[in-house]
C-alpha cells in the first residue's frame, strides 16, 4: 500500500480508485473514511470501516481509507484526536492532488466518527487553511462516535448534511450519550436494534442504511 506525506511523517493509504482512473469524469465524489482508536487495535481494515468502504465502493465513488499516525506502516505516536485530525486532512489534500473529483463524502467510527467531525468542521469554517475551499461535502457518516471521552461542545457541524447511526446495545459508549449528541447538534440519527459498538451480526444492516442516506442526495 502506498505512503503518503503526513504532518507527522508518512500515512499508509489504501485506495480504490473507479475503473482504475482517479480522473474518471464520471466519478466527482471521493469517500474519506477514519477508524477506531488505534490504543484499542484499531485500523483501516476494521469490519465497520470495510463496511463503509464496500457502501462507497458500490455507489460509485472513489474511496480512500488509511491508518492513523502510528498505526501500521504509518509514522508518528497517537495524539488523542489532535493530530489524527491533521492526517485526515492531508488524506484529503493528497486525494485531491490525485483526482479531479471535488466533492467529498466523509465517514468515520468511533474515534474515527470524532475526528471525522472535527475535519467536517475544519471543512466547514476553514478550508483555505487547508487549501480545500474547492472541495464540497456531500455527506458526514458518523457511526458510533466516540462522544463521552471527547469534548464536542464547541463542535460546529454542517448539520444538513450529517447524520448518526449507532446500535441500541452499544456496551462501548452510551446509547444515551449518542442520543444526547444527535439532539444537541440536531442530527438525523438511525438506531440498529440489538447492535452492540462493533455491530457484530448487524454490518448488513449498517451497510443499508448507508445506502439509503446517500439515496437522499442522489
Amino acid at each position: 500500500m502506498p505512503l503518503i506525506k503526513a504532518p507527522a511523517g508518512v500515512l499508509e493509504v489504501d485506495t480504490l480508485w473507479q475503473n482504475d482512473n482517479p480522473n474518471d469524469a464520471a466519478t466527482d465524489t471521493i469517500a474519506v473514511l477514519c477508524h477506531p482508536n488505534p490504543l484499542f487495535e484499531g485500523t483501516m481494515n476494521n469490519k465497520v470501516v470495510t463496511t463503509m468502504y464496500r457502501f462507497a465502493r458500490d455507489a460509485g465513488m472513489h474511496v480512500v481509507r488509511f491508518n492513523f499516525r502510528g498505526v501500521g506502516q504509518s509514522t508518528g505516536e497517537h495524539d488523542f484526536a489532535v493530530g489524527e485530525v491533521e492526517d485526515a486532512l492531508a488524506v484529503i489534500q493528497w486525494a485531491a492532488s490525485q483526482s479531479n473529483a471535488r466533492k467529498i463524502w466523509l465517514g468515520g467510527f468511533s474515534f474515527g466518527g470524532y475526528v471525522t467531525a472535527r475535519v467536517a468542521e475544519q471543512l466547514l469554517t476553514a478550508p483555505q487553511i487547508w487549501g480545500l475551499e474547492d472541495f464540497s461535502m456531500v455527506q458526514i457518516a458518523l457511526i458510533a462516535p466516540s462522544v463521552e471521552k471527547n469534548d464536542t461542545s464547541d463542535l460546529k457541524l454542517p448539520t444538513d448534511k450529517t447524520f448518526e447511526i449507532y446500535g441500541n446495545q452499544d456496551e462501548v459508549i452510551a446509547p444515551a450519550s449518542m442520543q444526547n449528541f444527535a439532539e444537541k447538534m440536531n442530527l438525523e440519527t438511525s438506531i440498529i436494534d440489538g447492535a452492540g459498538h462493533f455491530f457484530h451480526g448487524k454490518l448488513g444492516e449498517l451497510k443499508k442504511l448507508l445506502e439509503q442516506y446517500y439515496s437522499k442526495i442522489q
